[in-house]
C-alpha cells in the first residue's frame, strides 16, 4: 500500500503527502474512538505544516488535533483505517 501511496514521490515531503491524500480519500469520517479512556469523534483529517497527518478529535465543544500515530482505532475499524496503518508502517 505504501508504494502505491509514494509511486513518484521524491523525497520524504511527498511521500507523506502521497499518504495524507489515500487517507484523507478512503478513510470514513467521522467515526467514534477512545482517546485516554474518553470517548471522542474523529471529525476530520489534515496535513499539518510540519508534515504529519493528524486527526480533528471533538468532544462537546472541545476539539484537539492528534497525530494519527497515536490515534487508537476503535475495534472494528472504520473503513479505510487500513491507510493509517500504511502511514504508520511507512514512519516506522
Amino acid at each position: 500500500m505504501v508504494e502505491d501511496a509514494t509511486v513518484d514521490c521524491h523525497d520524504e515531503d511527498k511521500q507523506v503527502s502521497g499518504l495524507y491524500t489515500m487517507v484523507v480519500d478512503n478513510l470514513a469520517v467521522p467515526f467514534q474512538t477512545q482517546v485516554l479512556g474518553v470517548g471522542v469523534t474523529v471529525t476530520d483529517i489534515d496535513l499539518t505544516g510540519s508534515g504529519r497527518i493528524v486527526a480533528f478529535c471533538c468532544r462537546g465543544r472541545f476539539r484537539q488535533a492528534i497525530s494519527v500515530l497515536d490515534l487508537p482505532l476503535p475495534t472494528p475499524p472504520p473503513e479505510g483505517a487500513e491507510w493509517i496503518e500504511a502511514y504508520r508502517h511507512w514512519a516506522g
